[in-house]
């Protein structure tokens, strides 16, 4: 009997399966299960229309380079309607900066690859995006976690803890935010600390790593373009690393995104995606590209702001309906995710099953946290479920949250 332990990296033996994924496992067990896991878009809101046109188009045979292999770096007209997108989110940039990824979790593990060493730190915000977590464990590097106020990270914490790693011998790499509608929290960093953001970066020398793929998804009730702005945008020494995608504003099926970076690294950048697959599907960035061409992109996203906003509406009355005082959470103003936190006795990852079994499913806040915490705390996502099914499934999931209490009391009597 072959142990295969023994063929397997040190990097291979800390790689840890996604709770997010995990949930769709269980997910497929049953078609009764409304889920609140993935943040996934709301297939309804696809332009399948403009998806067929636009196909039916490319695949006439015409232009035999649709179905071939592409430049590492992208698909020409692509990066040009992406400097126009960035220029128009106020931060301008050129094709020597810019590199077509598949999907935004391939760009992060560029970034992981190219600059961080085993043992090298990266502060991350508390909670965090977990693919970002897997993106560096896998060429493991370590994070260290850093609080965050109502309007983000904060920087009194930042600041510490940096000087507290350094002075324990440690190199610290970067800095990893996700500014606009945080996942898994909501949470948008405010105006001021986005610049105070950047020149504590520069006075520090850290890179920033800032992930962006809910910009557009902005609630027009709480939010405006103003506090958006990427911290890009304002960054004139080369200090940020910039991320961002179409999968939440057209598809995630296609798997374009992009990276915007100082050229020295967006050359490295595209030298390990030469090793990972050589370029993006032909196929997706024409599709994206013609899009953006075509004014579809620009229709879609007011319709997206519109339908995400209402699903918002819909989940937020529903849990105060079902639980009253027994959660809370910060009113999301943008983006896929509600961050709800339950009475301190519910462990959420342990409530899994008695959820599943009941017909519900979350993501359970730990799997957000690089210090252990969150249990007690949930994830819940109303991106994709129907209003109806939002309804039905946070009714289920107070009926759950219920029966756990009334087992933990029962666990503690005496």
């Amino acid at each position: 009997m072959i142990n295969y332990n023994d063929f397997l990296s040190s990097a291979a033996g800390e790689m840890q399966e996604s709770a997010i994924r995990r949930m769709g496992t269980v997910l497929a067990q049953s078609r009764d299960i409304i889920s609140f896991a993935p943040g996934y878009p709301a297939a309804e809101t696809f332009p399948w229309q403009e998806f067929t046109a636009i196909t039916r188009d490319l695949l006439l045979g015409t232009d035999a380079s649709t179905l071939q292999y592409g430049p590492t770096r992208g698909y020409k007209p692509l990066l040009q309607a992406i400097e126009g997108i960035m220029q128009a989110r106020g931060a301008k940039t050129s094709n020597d900066r810019l590199l077509i990824t598949t999907g935004s979790q391939q760009g992060l593990d560029l970034v992981a690859r190219v600059m961080l060493d085993p043992g090298d730190v990266v502060l991350v915000e508390l909670p965090t995006y977990t693919g970002a977590i897997t993106a560096f464990r896998n060429v493991q590097a370590r994070m260290v976690g850093v609080r965050q106020d109502a309007d983000g990270v904060d920087l009194d914490a930042l600041d510490e803890t940096l000087l507290r790693v350094q002075a324990e011998g440690r190199r610290v790499r970067m800095l990893y935010v996700v500014p606009n509608f945080q996942n898994p929290t909501g949470l948008l960093i405010g105006r001021e600390k986005r610049t105070r953001l950047l020149e504590w970066a520069d006075r520090r020398n850290v890179m920033l790593v800032e992930d962006d793929p809910y910009r557009e998804l902005y609630f027009e009730d709480s939010t405006s373009e103003a506090d958006v702005r990427p911290i890009r945008a304002d960054d004139e020494s080369g200090r940020v690393v910039y991320l961002s995608s179409f999968s939440k504003t057209l598809a995630p099926g296609f798997r374009v995104a992009w990276i915007d970076a100082p050229p020295p690294l967006a050359a490295k950048f595209e030298l390990a995606k030469q090793a990972a697959d050589l370029c993006t599907g032909a196929l997706d960035q024409r599709v994206v590209y013609e899009c953006c061409h075509r004014g579809i992109l620009a229709r879609q996203l007011p319709i997206l702001r519109h339908h995400y906003q209402a699903k918002r509406d819909v989940m937020t009355e529903a849990l105060a309906r079902e639980f009253g005082g027994e959660m809370s959470w910060p009113a999301p103003r943008g983006g896929f995710f509600l961050w709800a936190t339950l009475p301190p006795q519910i462990d959420g990852e342990a409530m899994i099953a008695r959820a599943a079994a009941n017909g519900v499913i979350y993501v359970a806040g730990e799997a957000f946290f690089v210090n252990g915490a969150g249990q007690n705390i949930i994830r819940l996502s109303f991106s994709a479920p129907s209003h109806e099914k939002i309804r039905d499934g946070v009714a289920r999931l107070a009926a759950t949250v219920r029966e756990e209490l009334a087992a933990t009391s029962s666990a503690v009597a005496p």
